[in-house]
């Protein structure tokens, strides 16, 4: 996946609560359209109006904001079902980083498996950066290396992120990529193990061919 280490763009204010998975990507989605193209559909119960065109009110239709790749949203974002594709949907509409004051857990952890930093920040610094946002046309500015966040105004707010978790998007590794990381201590490990406990890697083995 595509290393994060600083973004800087327009942040599109969303501070609507509860935005569950199924609003961010309907399931018929992912089980009929293409996954690569699942970005297209990213929010569109919000972006269209029952009539198919778009909903000129909603902001992600704005000129300024269409290809924001920040978003603001409020308190449980990605809430509701575990599916993937809801973080996959986002990343296919160009939104590399998600700024709330809680998110839905599975959701969360789905983010650092793909690429899409999800930023806890108080509701109340949220509210404050989207009144800039609407007063100035200046970009809000992510950066993971240094864990801060810079308002259109100037401000730095500094957030917390699980260590291992950035280390795995400053890398542009998932959990696997980064458990192949030890691959020697790994192989050396099993090497061990099939002299101490042949049995065990018999069996193993037996089955695997």
């Amino acid at each position: 996946m595509e290393p994060f280490r600083v973004l800087s763009g327009q942040a599109a204010p969303l501070l609507q609560a509860n935005i569950d998975t199924d609003v961010i990507i309907r399931i018929e989605r992912l089980t009929a359209a293409d996954q690569t193209q699942l970005g297209n559909y990213a929010l569109e119960a919000l972006r269209y109006q029952a009539d198919g065109r778009e909903n000129p009110d909603f902001i992600l239709n704005q000129p300024r904001f269409r290809n924001a790749p920040i978003l603001l949203a409020g308190p449980n974002f990605g809430c509701g079902s575990s599916r993937e594709g809801a973080v996959t949907a986002l990343l296919g509409r160009g939104i590399r980083s998600v700024i709330a004051p809680s998110f839905g857990d599975i959701f969360y952890n789905n983010c650092f498996q793909n690429g899409l930093l999800p930023v806890r920040l108080d509701e109340a610094e949220i509210e404050a950066m989207a009144r800039e946002i609407e007063a100035s046309d200046q970009p809000v500015r992510v950066d993971l290396v240094d864990l801060e966040i810079t308002t259109p105004l100037g401000r730095r707010l500094a957030f917390a992120i699980d260590p291992q978790q950035r280390a795995g998007l400053l890398a542009g590794l998932d959990d696997i990529g980064q458990t192949l990381l030890a691959r020697a201590d790994i192989v050396a490990w099993q090497d061990r193990d099939r002299l101490a406990r042949p049995w065990v890697w018999r069996k193993t083995e037996a089955n695997l061919a």
